[in-house]
């Protein structure tokens, strides 16, 4: 439930509220606004009457949220969350561009990418060092050796990294490296591994599964934020449908109806959504039509060779077109792109 302050109540009476959701068996999650400050009281609320609130010193009033997902619901949280990354934000209507190859292969395909979608307008730089693969003889990832390269690409480029965590044993290591945790499609649903995101304070990109719904994506979501982590980004990166002819089904549909059911910022993945190069930057566009607050976009120096997901990866030049037009269908929408971090390199 969501107990809503009155407007001028006081850290004393804020004090008090949060003492007895407590004692109720309640998890509180304070929320500061421009005109109230509201607690989510988080938990099996529907046990507790709102009377153990309403009459409290400088409760306005006590609301039940309806859905199932409390803390990622806009009923809770009615204003889009925001939040800073090295060099620019997120969920502020500006666009994040993220981009890199899909495995992190040497330093040299690393550092050439890295530059080349720099230059281009990324903010953020990608790359696989633990590899999910559908096949176990398939290239599983460098492990800390690609996070090593990463690094030196931040150092070189200033910008931040984001790679995948499959599993809690991960965790140690990756947080030591990157600066943005991204949660793959197969372990959306792995609530151990959320659970253990959510006690840490690094942004997560939290990707649909390939069978998964929205309510399902973002149940998931609230398993990080219940653990206290509030700095998550969902991704959209495709379903599986009955359709062949492309390797998922992009869910354009999902970008307005999570912008209306959540405050969290939503990421598009055309790569994935699609399988095939061609069509990236088409559905990159509709994605930022449609009201993405970012892209994540797989781009390799050389595709035909690269070890995995080579052939829905944008050449560097042709990443350099697809930011091109993206940043006119923003411009259209009387969006933006974030801007480049201005500290590099």
């Amino acid at each position: 439930m969501m107990i809503i302050m009155k407007p001028r109540s006081t850290q004393e009476q804020l004090d008090e509220v949060i003492v007895a959701v407590e004692a109720s068996g309640l998890t509180p999650h304070v929320i500061v606004g421009v005109e109230h400050t509201v607690i989510g009281a988080v938990g099996d609320g529907y046990l507790v009457p709102t009377e153990t609130f309403e009459f409290l010193d400088g409760v306005e009033s006590v609301k039940r949220i309806t859905q199932p997902y409390k803390l990622a619901s806009r009923q809770f949280h009615p204003e889009d969350s925001v939040f800073p990354l090295d060099g620019f934000t997120v969920g502020a209507g500006e666009i994040a561009v993220i981009a890199g190859p899909c495995s992190v292969e040497s330093r040299s395909q690393l550092l050439e990418t890295a530059h080349a979608i720099r230059e281009a307008g990324a903010n953020a730089l990608r790359g696989g060092v633990f590899k999910p693969r559908t096949s176990p003889y398939s290239f599983q990832g460098l492990g800390e050796k690609g996070l090593e390269y990463l690094v030196e690409a931040r150092e070189q480029t200033g910008m931040p990294i984001v790679a995948e965590i499959m599993s809690e044993a991960q965790l140690d290591v990756m947080l030591r490296y990157v600066d943005v945790l991204q949660v793959g499609a197969r372990n959306m649903q792995n609530f151990n591994l959320l659970r253990a995101i959510g006690k840490t304070r690094l942004p997560v990109l939290l990707k649909r599964g390939l069978s998964a719904t929205i309510d399902e994506l973002l149940m998931s979501a609230e398993y990080i934020l219940a653990g206290g982590n509030e700095r998550v980004m969902l991704c959209e990166r495709g379903i599986r449908t009955f359709e062949t002819t492309t390797r998922n089904t992009t869910d354009i549909n999902a970008i307005p109806v999570l912008k209306s059911l959540t405050h969290l910022p939503v990421i598009l993945d055309p790569s994935h959504s699609t399988g095939y190069f061609e069509f990236v930057t088409a559905i990159a566009r509709a994605a930022v039509a449609a009201g993405a607050d970012g892209l994540i976009v797989e781009v390799h120096p050389n595709p035909a060779e690269a070890l995995s997901d080579g052939r829905q990866s944008l050449k560097p030049e042709k990443f350099a077109e697809m930011v091109s037009q993206v940043k006119e269908i923003a411009r259209v929408m009387g969006r933006e792109l974030a801007p480049i971090h201005v500290s590099a390199a």
